[in-house]
This record gives structure tokens, sequence and C-alpha cells, in this order.
């Protein structure tokens, strides 16, 4: 029998895949038979791996035939669709921006700071006569079509909240094993028990990823979409594409080969990359914090085309490239022998990362104590009461809070916010916001004793995005630290560039912001299942996360007044 299968081995593995792609067919057509509302995700999920799969067969069989026979079209297209693609664009925002913001001139604020944003970064440029405009204006275009997909349309808000909530409930199973080490009573009232256990899980869970080639193969389809809208160069982009999933230490670990080559240009995009965006692993502990998961997933995709396109701005290429074809870069599987051995891995791999957050969130907040009790007491000293790092943060960066798109009277507590996550930690600042939306949700004043307790929903929203990324200081160790190992000859040229890099993946999480402050917070209403803040903005307005979908409350309701909500 051994020999006859070690003689047969194709033609038994094609009986195998046959007989699993008809058992995956009839499970397919049963699960849509059933309840087809139901199996909405598992179509989406087989025609996009069908759509893929098949693309990557027609480019392996006949792919250089297929471009050949196009090419004279592709010449014609290349040359004449520019002018046309960029008037439409243009057309459709200006007559887009007249009839929504009629209704909400507030947006216009946010489509101003973005505007800001650009022009502040472009004011920054290393080489201004250089900078790529395709480049830039893909990756804004690509930013601003996700955010207004995600934030402003009913499947793209629905698709995205689903993805949301299955999310927080796959890391829910961490529970199972922290309650097994810990105990119940240590996990429920201990965030080190609480929030790092989902850390863990997910660095676990990576690793299997990245051993059956799942994560690898999902980079690669990012990577090729925004290689070849926005013209950049195979390394740069992979990097960050995976971004999106990864860290910024772990991200140029996928272009470790090329790293010693790669021009100032890319490597300065690899770095924007990692400060723009945050770890698949810590946004779990961010999800434990009670922040908005779909905002989350969002802020980490829009900013994976934006930090490539301010990248290209701030910094645009001036040399010769050596990785321009797509047969440059290739990607491995990991060293491990089993999926065992690639869960152990993944999970051990993680202590590090857990004791780094730990650590930094008792150093940050005992230091930031330390900070205001000393401005306190140099306050005191010429009658300033209670003066903070936080009030300094919020009178300092208000006007870039107010541009986000937060209300003036929001924009001191988001400037603080912001604050923080510059000069300290993302990972305070999200617990302060986590603070002001329990205290929101628990019927809480607005004010008390003069200060704000609690932002609406749409500065909660905006301050999701702002704060979504890990440009901060202490960050610049950790990618200085990160690529010098990885190509130490380059030590000096990394730390030319690094502020550079750090300045301009703070600004792609402020651009996110102002995308997403475009759109309405939207939240869930009985009656009415895409109700947003805008319609229901009465006195004493909060969101209830009760037993039953999401509450409004408001006493001077439209709808409220109506018997609609």
């Amino acid at each position: 029998a051994r020999r006859v299968c070690k003689a047969h081995t194709k033609v038994l593995l094609k009986i195998f895949l046959g007989l699993l792609c008809a058992a995956y067919l009839a499970y397919f057509i049963a699960a849509c038979w059933l309840d087809f509302q139901r199996a909405i995700a598992l179509v989406v999920i087989t025609g996009l791996v069908i759509f893929f799969m098949g693309w990557g067969l027609i480019q392996k069989h006949c792919g250089a035939k297929l471009m050949e026979l196009l090419s004279p079209c592709r010449k014609c297209f290349l040359k004449s669709w520019p002018w046309v693609f960029w008037l439409a664009v243009l057309v459709g925002l200006v007559t887009w921006l007249v009839l929504d913001t009629s209704k909400r001139p507030e947006q216009l604020i946010s489509f101003a700071g973005l505007c800001a944003f650009v022009l502040f970064l472009f004011a920054c440029s290393k080489h201004h006569a250089a900078v790529p405009w395709r480049a830039v204006f893909w990756g804004l275009g690509l930013e601003f079509v996700l955010g207004i997909f995600i934030i402003r349309t009913e499947p793209g808000f629905e698709a995205f909240q689903w993805l949301g909530n299955q999310i927080q409930i796959f890391l829910s199973y961490t529970t199972a094993g922290s309650s097994f080490v810990f105990g119940d009573t240590l996990i429920k009232e201990a965030f080190a028990f609480q929030a790092l256990p989902i850390v863990v899980f997910f660095s676990c869970v990576m690793s299997i990823l990245y051993y059956v080639g799942l994560m690898q193969w999902l980079i690669l389809k990012i990577s090729w979409l925004l290689q070849i809208t926005m013209g950049t160069t195979p390394t740069e982009t992979l990097s960050v594409a995976g971004n999106i999933f990864v860290g910024q230490t772990e991200a140029p670990l996928l272009v470790l080969p090329y790293l010693a080559d790669m021009t100032l240009s890319e490597v300065h995009a690899v770095m924007t990359g990692g400060f723009a965006t945050i770890a698949g692993s810590v946004m779990g502990a961010y999800m434990s914090f009670g922040i908005d998961p779909s905002s989350l997933i969002a802020a980490s995709v829009m900013a994976a085309p934006c930090a490539l396109a301010m990248a290209k701005l701030v910094y645009p290429e001036v040399e010769e490239s050596k990785f321009k074809s797509k047969e440059g870069v290739k990607l491995g599987r990991g060293a491990e022998q089993n999926i065992l051995e690639a869960a152990s891995n993944g999970a051990a791999a993680s202590v590090g990362l857990v004791a780094n957050i730990a650590a930094n969130l008792i150093a940050f907040l005992a230091v930031l104590k330390f900070i205001n009790a000393a401005l306190s007491w140099f306050g005191e000293l010429v009658n300033i009461k209670e003066l903070s790092f936080q009030i300094i943060c919020s009178y300092i960066l208000m006007p870039v809070a107010f541009l986000m798109g937060a209300d003036w009277a929001d924009s001191p507590l988001v400037a603080e916010m912001l604050g923080i996550k510059i000069f300290l930690n993302e990972f305070v600042a999200y617990e302060q916001l986590s603070t002001y939306k329990k205290n929101r949700l628990s019927g809480l004043e607005e004010w008390s004793g003069g200060r704000k307790q609690w932002i609406s929903m749409r500065a909660e929203t905006i301050t999701t995005f702002a704060l979504c990324g890990f440009a901060n200081l202490s960050s610049i160790g950790i990618m200085l630290g990160g690529l010098t190992s990885m190509v130490p000859q380059r030590k000096s040229e990394f730390a030319s560039i690094v502020l550079r890099a750090l300045l301009t993946g703070a600004c792609v999480s402020m651009l996110n912001a102002c995308v997403a402050g475009m759109g309405p917070a939207r939240f869930h209403c009985p009656g009415r299942p895409m109700l947003t803040e805008w319609v229901c903005r009465g006195l004493g307005q909060a969101q209830a996360e009760l037993d039953a979908p999401w509450h409004c409350w408001a006493l001077e309701c439209s709808l409220h007044r109506e018997g609609l909500c």
C-alpha cells in the first residue's frame, strides 16, 4: 500500500482535493439554502478566495501572453486615463461635498483639516520637486474611499461592525486560559490578568497563520493592490502592507534580505508604516479597554495606503531603486516543523511583548503622575490651580483636535489624549479614552467642577482613529533598535530620517481621524437600525450598552418626539 501511495502521490492528492472541494461545495450550498443572510460572510470569503486563486492561475499560466495581447490598449489607457480619472474624482468630490455638507457643515472642518495636514507635510518635504503625485493622490484616494465606505455606507459600516464583533468574540476565548491560570477573580479586577493574556493568544494565532501561509498570502495581495495603484516599489509596499497585521519591528523582517540595499526613501516608508499603524496583537488589548473594534480595524486598514502616500510626499525618491520588479520580493514560511510548534513559539514570543507593555504602563503612568505633581506645585506658586501635563496639551493641541473634526467643547479632552499618545504612550491614551467612554455610558453629568467628564460619540470615533498608531517618542528607540540590529552598517542613515518618519506617522493617524470626522458616528437604536449622532444629539445624550442592542438616550430628540426611538 505504501508503494502504491508513493507511486501515485499526485493522483491521490488530486482525488483528495477534489473530494474536499465537493464537500465544501455541498456545505456552501446548504448554508446558503438554509439562511442566505446568515451565510453572507461565507459567500464573501469564498468569493474572495476564488477570485485571488483564479487570478493567480491566470498570471501563472497565461499572464505574459495576456499582457502582450493587451499591450496596445494598455499604452493608450495609460496615456489618457489620468486626466479623465482625476477630472471625474474632482467633479465627484465637489458634488459630494456640496450635497452632503449642506445638512452637516461640521464635516467641512474635517475636510479642511485633511487639506491642512497634507499641506503641512508637503512643506516638510525633503525634495519638493520630486514628489510622486501619483502615489500621493492614489494613497489619499484609497484612504478616502475606504473611510467613506466604512463610515458612511450601511453595508461597509455593518461589515466592519460584524468583523469587529467576531474578533471580540474570538478574543474572548482567552478567558478560558487566563481564568484557569489566574482564577476568575483576578481576570475581572486586574488589567494585567484581563488584557495582557489577549496579547499572548493573538500572538499564538498569528504564528499559526504564518505557519500555514495565510498571512503571507494576505499581505502579498494587499501589497500587490497598493503597488499597482500607487507605483511604489515592492519592498516598501510589502512592509507597509505587513504593518496592518504586525508591529513596527516585525514588519521590516518581511523585507530583511533587501533592507541593506533599499534607498533612504524606501526605508523612510518602512519607518512611517511602523509609526502610523498598530500591531494586531495589541489591538486586542485596546479592545479589552472597551474601544470600538470596528474603528480600530478601519484605522489600521486605512493607514496603509495613507502612510505610503505621505511617506512619498515627505521623502520622495531621488535615488535609483534596485527593487522595481515584482520578482524581487518573496515571502517564506517559518522554520517550525508543525502547527503545534508554531503555536508554542508564537505564545512564547509574546512574553517579551507582554512584559514590555506592562513595564511601559507602570513606568509611564508613574512618570505622568510625577510630572502632574511637579507642574501642580509650580502652578500653585503663581496661583494657577490644577496645572497638569494634560491641561498643557489641551491648550497646545486643541486647534489640531478641532481641525480633525471634534467639537470645540470636546477639543481640549481630545487634545489631552493626543499629547499623551505622542509624548508618552498610546496605551495610556486609550486607557484615558476608555475612562471617558465609561463615564458617558454610566450616565455621569457632562460637566463637573468646570471640567467635562466625557466626550461625544463622534469625538470618541475621531480620537480612536487619531490614537491608532505607534507614533510616540518612546517608539523612536524601538524603531532604531530593531532596524539597526538587522542592518548595523546603516545605523547613521536610519537615525537621520527617523524623526521625519515619526512626524509623518503621527500625521497619518490625524489624517485618518479627519476622514472619520467627515462621517457621523453611528450607533444602534431600537426601531431605527442606523441612527446617527447628528440626528439624535439632544440634551443628555448617551449611549447605553445594555443587554439589548445599543440604545439612544436623548431628552430632546426629534425621533423620541415622533415615537420612532
